[in-house]
């Protein structure tokens, strides 16, 4: 057995040089479903989004998309071909992925594995803070809060030692526990590597779309699963499978900024994608498009299900720049202090 804790351990599985989960070839794409490969209508939004920002931001010489997480490229790529040649003429593409960049990438598109700084425009970042690693504590019978350490290759888990000043004081300030057997995770390194991603944009819009909770509505046993296969597993943290936690949206987000949490359900809706079915009458008139309007309906009644896709939260924090056309109807807009 190989006993370590989970932050070190799902870092090891997921992006080791050699067998990490997310160096595979097939990419994430080869063993879940997310909201990119369910329906182009996602990048359609994004796309509609990025239009916006572009237009608050008075059209910069120079507009940038950050896809955070990028997998292997199709949100990038599907952007890109919704947007007309005069945006295109000024953009600037960032893929930002540890994976090695993907054939068919446009050429115009930059691959990084980090964050470009200096930048105006949108950085986007669907699913990819669930997948920064991170530490998870239980309390012990004795009241005390210890980290939980993993065994590698079962995935059976274990106490090990108190938890340091800084994760039992991140935990004291975002998620209490206090009766044996409850869990934290310990968002902290998510909370860094948001606020560096957003601290890229010298001004513009940043997005971060994960399942996620905020504070009276933690999961008092933890989130940690796997995926593999397209089928939900145990998180194993030995290569074989995708493994990820939820995220504390409200620790994550960076203060001082205008801020937004809501739901993928409202944000779509927002930006336009619907899944009201055509009217029945087109069916007669023209069959075709009425079942072309059809299958588009079922794609976006998948992306806005509010039992599934659309029960992701998307953190929205505007840097300098006013929020953008679409949103700004949306309850709960406010500036976060510190």
């Amino acid at each position: 057995m190989t006993w370590m804790r989970w932050a070190p351990a799902v870092e090891r599985a997921l992006y080791d040089q050699d067998g990490g989960f997310y160096r595979r070839p097939e990419g994430p794409a080869g063993h879940f479903r997310t909201s990119v490969h369910a329906s182009p209508r996602f990048a359609r939004a994004v796309a509609r989004l990025l239009l916006e920002v572009d237009e608050a931001l008075g059209r910069p010489e120079e507009l940038a998309l950050v896809d955070v997480g990028a997998g292997r490229g199709e949100l990038l790529t599907g952007v890109l071909a919704e947007l007309p040649g005069e945006v295109l003429a000024r953009l600037r593409p960032y893929g930002v992925e540890l994976a090695a960049r993907p054939a068919g990438l446009p050429s115009t598109a930059l691959w990084t594995t980090e964050p470009p700084r200096g930048v105006t425009g949108l950085l986007f970042a669907n699913e990819w803070l669930d997948n920064v690693p991170l530490d998870v504590g239980e309390v012990d019978g004795d009241g005390v809060l210890r980290y939980q350490e993993v065994d590698t290759a079962t995935g059976e888990e274990r106490l090990g030692d108190p938890v340091s000043a800084a994760d039992a004081a991140w935990a004291e300030r975002w998620w209490p526990v206090g009766d044996p057997g409850d869990v934290v995770e310990f968002g902290a390194p998510r909370d860094a590597a948001w606020a560096r991603a957003v601290a890229g944009l010298e001004r513009g819009l940043a997005v971060a779309v994960d399942y996620g909770h905020t504070a009276g509505r933690r999961p008092q046993f933890g989130t940690f699963t796997g995926f593999r296969d397209g089928r939900e597993v145990a998180p194993v943290p030995d290569g074989s499978c995708d493994v990820t936690a939820h995220v504390a949206l409200d620790a994550v987000a960076v203060p001082g900024l205008h801020s937004l949490w809501t739901t993928q359900r409202a944000a779509l809706r927002a930006l336009g994608v619907s899944g009201g079915r055509p009217p029945l009458a087109l069916a007669s008139t023209d069959p075709a498009a009425y079942l072309r309007a059809l299958g588009g309906a079922g794609e976006a009644a998948e992306l806005t299900d509010p039992g599934g896709l659309g029960a992701f939260g998307w953190l929205v924090q505007a840097v300098r720049m006013s929020v953008p056309t679409s949103l700004e109807p949306l309850p709960g807009w406010q500036t976060l202090s510190s």
